[in-house]
């Protein structure tokens, strides 16, 4: 009958993959607790994980209506979103996150990677930039920011920001494939 035993029960059996037992664990904490975010945003995780990604958002939103300043949930719904191709919304949920942590890598991230989406590229590489210059060992800044320049066929660009990346974790292997399918360009615009 404690709410926040049965949220971590949640948290404990969605480790274990057991997702239907973990909902119960979230359902009966939230009839024990209607107002506790954190079930309400375990149980969208555990939704997320299902791919469940509508019923993922009633979740979360459940949860923002109770601390609409909760930058995680905020962030969770921010995922989904970009995962259901709902771009605009995605960034709109960062930038809100943003606001309450400037400092957060994931949401910069999470929003540069809807904005090239959206194509718009140099917004794209500014939030990397903001991410990396806030964590200059992020990987996925640098790899990504790799990306946005391989579109922009910026290739010396994205080799550094590759190799940069493969600096901070030799085993990364999407630099190194994306490093390879760049030297391969440049070879061939040499012939």
């Amino acid at each position: 009958k404690d709410a926040k035993v049965q949220r971590n029960k949640g948290l404990v059996l969605k480790k274990l993959e057991r997702y239907d037992d973990a909902i119960a664990c979230y359902d009966k904490a939230i009839e024990l607790d209607p107002k506790y975010a954190n079930a309400w945003n375990g149980k969208g995780n555990t939704l997320l994980s299902l791919k469940r990604y509508e019923d993922a958002i009633a979740c979360y939103d459940k949860a923002i209506e109770i601390d609409p300043k909760d930058a995680d949930v905020l962030h969770n719904k921010g995922v989904v979103l970009r995962k259901l191709e709902r771009y605009e919304d995605a960034i709109a949920c960062n930038d809100k996150v943003i606001e309450i942590d400037p400092k957060d890598v994931k949401v910069l991230h999470n929003k540069g990677l809807a904005l090239k989406k959206l194509e718009r590229y140099e917004d794209t590489i500014t939030c990397y930039d903001k991410a990396i210059e806030i964590d200059p060992k992020y990987v996925n800044a640098w790899n990504s920011k790799g990306n946005a320049l391989l579109t922009l066929k910026r290739y010396e660009d994205a080799i550094t920001c590759y190799d940069k990346a493969i600096e901070i974790d030799p085993k990364y292997e999407h630099a190194w494939r994306k490093k390879g399918l760049v030297i391969e360009k440049l070879i061939k615009n040499e012939d």
